[in-house]
């Protein structure tokens, strides 16, 4: 770490240069004899990539920037606000800190926090930080995690553990066995020091997988933004032994959408089926990995197009977490049925279909855009058919 960087030139030049071009950048060089090229550069190209994503740090001055895989790997402020809105009590300790945006949240809601991180210069980096960004509850621990819990040998109200999912050459992994540290080996010794952890996974892991690999599951929590999905959070409570209640969220610029249930409603959920009726809707992202396919239905009172297409339909309009159409026609997916509707650009979505959208395009020659939304998928007797739709 080397604080020259935070000279008030190499700043002006750092926010100078936010929009120019890296390469060309590293092939002008720049105009400092102190600092090597290339260390200035890399603060260029990692505020750059913070702007959106961690505005707070981007719009505060004297912060330090890691290398951008640092940037890449870690939770955005807005993922952050949102697990920090999930902990309470008076102390958390963050076994894998990272650039330390969770910590900086946490310490919002909690009167003490310790972030732990093993990379000396990282580590450095996020004090430095933290001081600029006056969060001064928040101890920083040069050392590994599980380390320093041993070492304190204290009770918290929190643990929170992200591991790193990167193999020793720096691939990556997202299986919880693979990953650093090996949640499935710390887990008895995360519940002994504190009755309440969280833990972050790959957005690619199995819910129902993973859920038998953990003890004491009391929530799961799938994060999307703006219909990605980000994060899978574990809710782990000392004891617990009831049902998984699984909570779907999709934060939004202006809105969230939240749907929860758990697993075994899922299972008995009761679903209805119907022919398309007036409206069509399509499940956020979130609901489609939490697998909730059929208590958004029963929950609430929407009829299914088919056990496997995940498209809901309604005679009357309903608030709905995810887009909502109105249907103006069923045909049956027939080339010669399709030419008479004279569609040639539409956007196209498949939900239990056989054919790709690329060749559907092709095969009906529609070309992407509009404001025409054509569903291909299957109806309740297994027909291939086509919704025109207009997106409400």
């Amino acid at each position: 770490m080397n604080l020259d960087i935070l000279n008030t030139e190499i700043q002006k030049y750092i926010d100078a240069n936010l929009k120019s071009d890296i390469a060309s950048l590293l092939l002008k060089g720049v105009p400092f004899n102190d600092i090597e090229a290339k260390t200035i550069i890399e603060q260029v190209e990692a505020k750059k990539r913070c702007e959106k994503k961690l505005p707070t740090w981007f719009n505060t001055d004297d912060i330090y920037y890691p290398n951008k895989l640092n940037i890449e790997q870690t939770s955005s402020e807005i993922t952050a606000t949102y697990k920090a809105n999930l902990v309470s009590g008076e102390s958390l300790i963050d076994l894998t800190g990272g650039f330390g945006i969770d910590a900086y949240y946490f310490s919002k809601q909690i009167d003490s926090v310790v972030h732990c991180e093993v990379d000396t210069e990282l580590s450095s980096i996020v004090k430095h930080n933290y001081q600029a960004l006056n969060a001064s509850n928040i101890r920083c621990k040069n050392e590994s995690g599980i380390d320093v819990l041993k070492q304190l040998d204290q009770p918290f109200d929190c643990i929170y553990i992200d591991p790193s999912r990167r193999d020793d050459s720096k691939k990556k992994v997202f299986l919880l066995s693979d990953c650093t540290p090996n949640i499935k080996t710390f887990q008895n010794l995360f519940l002994k020091y504190a009755k309440g952890v969280m833990i972050k996974t790959s957005p690619l892991l199995d819910l129902s997988a993973t859920r038998s690999d953990l003890n004491h599951v009391k929530e799961i929590h799938v994060v999307a933004v703006n219909n990605e999905v980000k994060e899978l959070l574990w809710l782990l409570e000392r004891d617990y032994e009831g049902d998984v209640t699984i909570k779907s969220v999709n934060l939004q610029k202006d809105k969230i959408h939240n749907f929860e249930f758990n697993f075994e409603n899922e299972v008995i959920a009761d679903v209805k089926y119907s022919e398309p009726l007036n409206y069509l809707y399509e499940p956020n992202s979130a609901i489609l990995k939490a697998g909730a396919f059929n208590s958004i239905s029963e929950q609430l009172m929407l009829n299914k197009l088919h056990k496997h297409s995940h498209l809901y339909t309604s005679d009357a309009l309903i608030d709905f977490p995810g887009r909502r159409f109105q249907i103006k026609k069923t045909l049956s997916f027939k080339k010669k049925v399709f030419a008479k509707e004279k569609i040639s650009k539409a956007n196209v979505t498949t939900r239990n279909f056989p054919i790709s959208v690329s060749d559907i395009r092709k095969k009906l020659k529609i070309k992407d855009g509009g404001s025409t939304y054509l569903f291909f998928t299957t109806n309740l007797n297994d027909e291939k058919v086509i919704l025109v739709c207009s997106k409400l």
